[in-house]
């Protein structure tokens, strides 16, 4: 890829805020991002508020990289919750960095970033000249806009959002399905200003994966060649659903008795879901292994990867299955089908359909051939759709279009 010469123009200043950087897709393409920009002739200050109890931190992937071009800093009173005290001192401190830094681009992901990074960005925007202010981009990694709330709340959120869409130059949507949620049926932002930009991640650590590999993995894991072994990856919480999980692990169970069923990941729901477990009788084939940074080796170790989400925007952990070969089963929701668009590639059942959902990964246990086909043909699809080098020409494109 081309590359800005450095030294011959400034660099394009961008503040970049997230919520927190929990375990997701949000924080790998905000790190990613901040990371990688530099190359592009930018330079990022990444603002990041404070993680929730229970939640797994994500700022090991900082580790090893080149600081060249970037800077990160904690805000602490960000924070997932609203908490007007906190949320006030929040939004000082950003436009006390929007001041220091000078950014020509505030770029926000996630709900409550959205929300303060916007405001005090506009806030800072008032005190500057014309051509000092910054331009205003977020991204719906989500949305929180139905199934979360009441209806009252969700109606104020709505409202919040529309206004700060007017005031926002770029809105930026991960999925078709996202941008048709935001734009059309929650009517939020002019539709000139909205842009569909997939997520994109550095999936080499999984495509490199080899059978070597996958024996090796067993044998670190300690599940011999051919017992079946069927995974989630995700925060234990109820958006995810693992409940349906267990409910599809005791049908794969009741054909295979030796299956394994790995769930790694941890959360709020974690004692209600072993719990579950003891009361299908599948204790002992379902091992809960909390956060694990080791995801290659236990991706390594799969045979099909089951999501159970009842809502996704781009769900990163079924793309890093497929992408390491994994045959992934899914329910249907969210941005779920820009991963899984037809049945060669994957499968899915709609959500809460916990028989097809099982049937569907049966047929892949019990057709091994079959299994692999769909592991490569998946595994070529995301490498190709959401790899992080496609991510940098979309951001780089849309920031230089805002800008000129």
């Amino acid at each position: 890829m081309a590359t800005t010469p450095r030294g011959l123009q400034p660099p394009i200043r961008i503040v970049r805020i997230i919520t927190r950087l929990n375990i997701g897709g949000p924080s790998i393409q905000a790190i990613e991002l901040t990371t990688r920009l530099a190359t592009l002739g930018y330079e990022t200050l990444l603002a990041h508020g404070s993680l929730g109890a229970g939640e797994g931190d994500m700022r090991y992937l900082f580790d090893d990289r080149d600081t060249a071009g970037f800077d990160i800093v904690d805000v602490p009173p960000l924070r997932r919750e609203i908490a007007p005290a906190d949320d006030l001192r929040a939004a000082v401190r950003l436009v006390a960095l929007f001041r220091q830094f000078r950014p020509k681009i505030v770029h926000t992901h996630m709900a409550k970033a959205g929300t303060l990074g916007r405001l005090a960005a506009l806030a800072y925007n008032r005190t500057v000249a014309p051509a000092a202010r910054a331009k205003l981009v977020h991204t719906y990694h989500g949305h929180v806009l139905e199934g979360y709330f009441g209806r009252t709340k969700t109606s104020t959120f709505i409202a919040v959002e529309r206004a700060l869409a007017r005031a926002t130059d770029r809105i930026v949507t991960i999925s078709t399905r996202i941008h048709d949620e935001i734009a059309y049926r929650h009517r939020i932002g002019a539709i000139d200003r909205h842009r569909v930009v997939p997520l994109g991640f550095d999936l080499s650590p999984f495509n490199r994966i080899t059978a070597a590999d996958r024996a090796a993995a067993r044998d670190a894991l300690g599940i011999a060649a051919a017992v079946p072994v069927v995974t989630t990856v995700g925060r234990l919480t109820a958006i995810k659903q693992q409940q349906l999980f267990l409910a599809a692990a005791r049908a794969i169970v009741d054909r295979h008795q030796t299956a394994v069923l790995l769930v790694a990941g941890d959360g709020e729901l974690r004692a209600s879901l072993e719990a579950e477990a003891r009361r299908l009788a599948i204790a002992d084939r379902v091992q809960f292994l909390g956060w694990r940074r080791d995801l290659p080796t236990l991706y390594a170790a799969t045979d099909v990867f089951l999501l159970t989400s009842r809502n996704e925007g781009t769900p990163v952990a079924l793309i890093e299955a497929m992408a390491a070969g994994c045959a992934g089963v899914s329910t249907d929701v969210g941005g779920v089908q820009d991963v899984i668009p037809e049945a060669s590639v994957g499968r899915v059942a709609p959500f809460g359909d916990v028989d097809g959902l099982a049937a569907h990964v049966l047929e892949l246990i019990d057709h091994p051939d079959e299994r692999r086909r769909i592991g490569e043909r998946g595994r070529a699809f995301v490498v190709e759709r959401f790899g992080i080098e496609r991510l940098l020409v979309d951001i780089d494109r849309m920031y230089r279009e805002l800008l000129a």
